[in-house]
């Protein structure tokens, strides 16, 4: 517990400290943005000076310093307008000067990124410099988007990697307790199996034993089920049709009345590569699930089809439906609707149809209050 605390300690250590360099770089991004944007605006005042010399100058002014600052700016684009008209322009695109619409266009734009510059040449007139960001400023504008579109996708890909390596956990300890569920299970079912046997010989009722050694045998294949959990399972080439319908079979006998039960399958066998003990597991989970959206009281069709090289097992009841953006978050471990409930039948058939017989299941569709129909598919690679 101190461990698991002084973890989560850390981590919000980490997050804090991230997220106050990242707002230090912000900062510092933005004081330099604004000390760069100050200096160009310096500079602008020198190039409105000069403008204003140059258009004062006579025959003994001296204009080697005005030009000097002409042609100096090489980034930062000009347009100097008077009586709103456009006199002169620099570093501006010679295609949009000759433009009359897209220099009006561009002087506008000119116009929303900084105020402009009043020269009064001669008392009385007066013309406006316009000037816009260099190059450099723009650059250093857009970074931190730049900044912090990056810092997105890389906390994207920790947190990605992070509920993977969750993920990933919770499916080693899953599997752990399926197999030692498997192996606490093993010594009473022995225990059992001795104690049919004396009631045998005790010349005890043999439909009492018949039943007894039935649900020994279920038990049996409930502890085959979980000590196939976490590892590669053993395919067999079996007839899906005959596979399922025991399975069905045996679920129809120890349900309700109420649950009104149909199946419709082909009458020749189809042969598919799969486990038969994880294969009835499957099965089990659907029908059971179907017949908890149910309450216990509807109709439960299930139906096998062959369509090309591929087998579909519809699983369909009248229960109370799952809602769309529910579709797939029923397959997540710990998903659950029920009051009760630990959300892990559906994720183990998943995990069972896509990883052992790579094969695919999904919500084929459902309709709220009238039912549902779960969809099992085995692949072209799958048969023989």
């Amino acid at each position: 517990m101190q461990f698991s605390e002084r973890r989560n300690t850390t981590r919000w250590v980490i997050i804090f400290a991230s997220f106050l360099i990242i707002s230090l770089i912000l900062w510092n991004t933005y004081t330099f943005f604004q000390i760069f944007k100050n200096e160009e605006r310096l500079k602008m005042n020198l190039w409105a000076k000069a403008q204003k010399t140059l258009n004062n100058a006579g025959e003994n002014t001296d204009v080697e310093l005005p030009l000097q600052i002409f042609s100096n700016n090489t980034s930062i684009p000009i347009i100097v307008t008077e009586n709103d008209s456009i006199i002169n322009t620099v570093n501006i695109d010679d295609a949009i000067v000759k433009n009359k619409s897209k220099a009006q266009d561009f002087l506008s734009k000119l116009k929303s990124e900084n105020e402009p510059i009043v020269i009064e040449y001669v008392p009385g007139k007066f013309q406006n410099l316009y000037y816009g960001n260099s190059a450099l400023l723009n650059k250093l504008k857009y970074y931190p988007v730049a900044l912090v579109l990056i810092i997105v996708l890389f906390g994207a890909l920790v947190y990605n990697f992070y509920r993977s390596t969750k993920m990933a956990t919770q499916n080693k300890l899953w599997a752990g307790m399926a197999k030692e569920t498997a192996h606490q299970i093993g010594t009473p079912l022995s225990s059992l199996i001795g104690w049919v046997e004396l009631l045998k010989s005790e010349n005890v009722d043999e439909s009492t034993t018949f039943e007894i050694e039935k649900d020994i045998e279920r038990l049996q294949t409930i502890t085959d089920r979980f000590s196939k959990i976490g590892s590669e399972p053993k395919l067999e080439n079996k007839d899906i049709v005959a596979e399922t319908f025991q399975s069905y079979d045996y679920l129809q006998s120890r349900f309700s009345k109420q649950i009104e039960f149909s199946f419709k399958a082909p009458k020749s066998p189809i042969i598919v590569s799969l486990n038969p003990t994880l294969h009835s597991w499957t099965i089990e989970n659907l029908v059971k699930n179907a017949i908890d959206a149910m309450k216990g009281k509807g109709k439960l069709a299930l139906e096998i089809e062959q369509e090309g090289d591929s087998v579909k097992i519809n699983v369909t009841d009248t229960g109370s439906g799952i809602q769309k953006n529910q579709f797939k978050s029923i397959f997540e471990p710990g998903f659950t609707t029920k009051k009760r409930g630990w959300g892990l039948g559906l994720s183990l058939t998943k995990r069972i149809v896509e990883e052992y017989h790579k094969g695919t299941i999904k919500v084929l569709n459902s309709e709220i209050g009238k039912g549902t129909t779960m969809q099992v598919s085995f692949k072209k690679s799958n048969l023989v």
